[in-house]
């Protein structure tokens, strides 16, 4: 017990001297940045603004972690787990190595304190103490986390474990974690975590330093997560909010923690300095209805897909966003929600920045001979009565 807490205070100081060396002082060219893979993604409306091997699969790290906050936080905001729940900690959990907050056997811990330890410390006893509470052992989690990848369009991913330690099979891509990235920030009450910089457990018994410096020396910097390991390299997901855009950049394969951060910082760099958010102007974009042919109704209510706040345009431009809406005349039944009949498209200077699809909002089923009859009959009636 005493060599832990002496190995404990020692990783600290070291670890204190390191972050106090600042992220990268010199300016890091976009196209020659020290990483296997990257990417840069706009967070409200998902475009890609560079990349390089965005889809090469490799080790993700304590990366993976991404994943694991996301399925507690999406419990919670469930009110399936609450903060203030204690969690006893098992002996698997006490058996991680690597980065951890050395949790006891049996020691009882709040999901809010372990969540702080994962998404701050990146503590790997936490993150397995987290995954049992969640699914009752680690390897169900683990196939939570997949289920979760596979809704989330995440290909290229494979989990093996809740912490990213290195293990045959267990595998991402910079795109993939970028989109459970994406999600993750969805759920506003992380960044609450992510964006500590520096804090403490145990009654103050157990400091904790962020392993994500970006938090203290890139402005707006937010979270999100760090990972090494001997498979990985060095690796980071830093997400910054300035002006009102989120970025999330991905950095994998570096070979120096030094060069994640410039990674990150140059892409952050770029994304802030080339691009902005304008909101589009909607007001003569009339989206109501759709004919039906042959269908039980005559029409079927349609909507954009999603909500369209702002479009990404470069920085500089002084011009509007033009909209243009395209809809299909009519569509035959049987009509099935979310079926596509047309786009509104927005262009700035003549290119097409983005689209979003136009959908059907509800059911209309085909007519059949007896709802025929029935049609005609009231028809009939209807102008019989007219009549008199």
């Amino acid at each position: 017990m005493l060599f832990k807490k002496f190995l404990c205070v020692f990783m600290l100081s070291m670890f204190l001297f390191i972050i106090c060396i600042p992220v990268g002082a010199e300016k890091q060219n976009i196209n020659d940045l020290p990483a296997k893979s990257y990417i840069l993604v706009e967070f409200s409306t998902g475009k890609i603004l560079t990349e390089k091997n965005l889809d090469e699969k490799m080790s993700p790290a304590s990366m993976t972690k991404i994943m694991t906050m996301l399925l507690l936080v999406e419990r919670i905001e469930q009110e399936k787990i609450s903060l203030t729940d204690m969690v006893t900690v098992s002996k698997h959990a006490n058996s991680m190595g690597g980065s951890q907050i050395w949790l006891n056997v049996g020691e009882q811990m709040s999901v809010e304190d372990l969540l702080k330890a994962v998404a701050v410390n990146s503590a790997n006893d936490a993150a397995v103490a987290i995954a049992e509470y969640v699914a009752g052992s680690e390897e169900q989690f683990v196939d939570l986390m997949n289920k979760r990848a596979n809704e989330l369009g995440m290909v290229n991913s494979h989990f093996c474990n809740a912490s990213g330690l290195d293990v045959d099979g267990h595998f991402s891509t910079a795109r993939d974690i970028s989109i459970v990235g994406k999600e993750l920030l969805k759920h506003s009450m992380i960044t609450k975590y992510t964006s500590i910089y520096m804090d403490s457990l145990r009654n103050g018994k157990t400091e904790l330093v962020n392993t994500n410096k970006m938090v203290r020396f890139y402005e707006g910097c937010n979270g999100l997560k760090t990972g090494t390991t001997d498979n990985a390299g060095s690796c980071l997901c830093c997400t910054a909010t300035r002006n009102n855009m989120t970025l999330i950049a991905v950095s994998m394969g570096s070979q120096t923690s030094k060069e994640r951060f410039n990674t990150c910082r140059a892409l952050l760099d770029y994304g802030f300095s080339e691009w902005k958010l304008v909101s589009p102007d909607l007001s003569n974009i009339n989206i109501n209805s759709i004919d039906v042919v042959d269908g039980k109704k005559k029409f079927a209510t349609i909507r954009m897909e999603s909500n369209v706040s702002s479009v990404l345009v470069p920085q500089g431009s002084s011009g509007g966003i033009e909209t243009k809406l395209e809809i299909q005349d009519f569509v035959e039944a049987p009509v099935e929600k979310g079926m596509c009949v047309g786009k509104v498209s927005f262009f700035f200077e003549g290119k097409e920045l983005s689209s979003n699809r136009v959908v059907i909002d509800d059911d209309v089923e085909e007519m059949d001979f007896n709802f025929l009859l029935l049609s005609m009959m009231k028809d009939f009636f209807v102008s019989e009565k007219n009549v008199l």
